[in-house]
């Protein structure tokens, strides 16, 4: 997929991880994508941006433990203003988890919750665009929201980031809603509340795309992350989710073969 220079709004535009050990972090996801890290600065909190092939993919922020969260991946959307989409969040049944505020000249950031209680960033681009490269192997190539509030969920994105949606799929079975249709397709909403474990968070996923599910797998191994589900052939791919080594959850893909 050629490179993208900015995210429409309300789209998938930035992805980073939560770690308690970013120098671990840092080697395991360069030895299993490719990746290259380079820090910021302390201005920036030493925050530590990967690039694939000299293209911004994620970032790495420290988890020193304060906030009492895991290690975790977080999925940011786009906003042509971080402040009213706060404002926007508390209006239409969210929580503001992290009041909008401005990274120097990068941009302008807010962390909220949807009414389900998944965590969402939200990024208004400075001259920090966001990533760009997707959709291909070593690069986030799906996003999405599994939730048990799904008709509410489906609601929020609408109003708060300007989704324009629609359903793919509407039986007790499966219900699902995409930002966009057809090829501009750019993230997901499942409702989830048939298999999320009791007591488990809506939560955001993160489905990296990789050539070969299986091999990805062993390597993840070999860097130190586990296996959290085995790859499994679905109609969209063959598909696993595993860990990083500090415990952060994210997903594999493979595409089908035509």
């Amino acid at each position: 997929m050629p490179q993208r220079e900015e995210a429409p709004i309300g789209a998938p535009c930035w992805i980073e991880v939560f770690t308690s050990d970013p120098d671990k972090s840092r080697a395991f996801y360069g030895g299993l994508f490719g990746w290259t890290s380079e820090e910021t600065g302390e201005e920036y909190g030493g925050y530590v941006n990967f690039r694939k092939d000299g293209v911004y993919v994620s970032g790495c922020m420290r988890n020193d433990g304060q906030a009492g969260m895991p290690d975790v991946w977080t999925v940011y959307l786009a906003s042509d203003d971080a402040e009213k989409t706060a404002e926007a969040t508390a209006a239409n049944g969210g929580q503001v988890i992290m009041p909008a505020m401005e990274v120097m000249q990068l941009g302008s950031m807010a962390l909220v919750a949807d009414p389900g209680g998944a965590a969402i960033g939200v990024w208004q681009p400075g001259l920090h665009k966001g990533f760009g490269v997707l959709a291909e192997p070593g690069a986030p190539s799906w996003l999405e929201l599994f939730t048990r509030n799904y008709d509410e969920s489906v609601e929020f994105y609408r109003q708060v980031f300007k989704w324009d949606t629609h359903a793919a799929a509407d039986t007790p079975e499966f219900r699902y809603t995409t930002l966009g249709e057809g090829e501009g397709q750019a993230a997901g909403i499942m409702d989830a509340s048939g298999f999320l474990p009791e007591g488990a968070p809506a939560k955001w996923s993160i489905y990296f795309g990789v050539e070969d599910a299986d091999a990805v797998l062993a390597k993840i191994v070999e860097l130190g992350g586990s296996i959290v589900r085995p790859a499994e052939d679905t109609p969209y791919g063959r598909m696993a989710e595993a860990a990083d080594p500090t415990g952060a959850h994210f997903k594999l893909i493979q595409p089908p073969t035509s």
